[in-house]
């Protein structure tokens, strides 16, 4: 009879695992939205051609924004660029923020969205990088 007695070693896996499938699921949940946010703008449906005539923005842009964020999101995607692709994400994210409040619309469900997807999207990649947090000084 084979006994198997569960270590330190084997929870620290077990915990690692966890957080990692963890991080892995918010990326893709994020990655699935910021793909359809790329298809609208490079089809331009007519509800992307409001939004962003109601921004401000010409419309030859969306073109412009969806090639960036394609980019940086396939950045993001690949493991060993993943920060760089996070880092190109938050700049974008950064310019929603703006754009949303020089139009001054509603602080926390549209100006602020772009801010919760941030944090979120950098939750996720902790998650799946623990070694960024001793990059950040947060962990030793």
């Amino acid at each position: 009879m084979t006994t198997h007695t569960i270590t330190e070693t084997d929870r620290t896996t077990t915990r690692r695992n966890w957080r990692h499938t963890t991080g892995v699921v918010i990326s893709v949940v994020l990655g699935a939205f910021l793909v359809f946010d790329i298809v609208g703008k490079l089809t331009q449906p007519e509800s992307v051609v409001e939004s962003t005539a109601e921004l401000g923005f010409p419309i030859d842009q969306t073109y412009i924004m969806g090639t960036v964020l394609l980019i940086c999101l396939v950045v993001f995607a690949i493991p060993r660029t993943a920060v760089l692709g996070a880092v190109g994400l938050t700049a974008y994210l950064g310019g929603a923020v703006t754009a949303n409040m020089r139009i001054e619309a509603p602080l926390l469900d549209h100006t602020l969205f772009a801010v919760y997807f941030g944090v979120l999207l950098w939750v996720g990649l902790v998650l799946r990088r623990p070694e960024l947090l001793k990059v950040a000084g947060i962990r030793r």
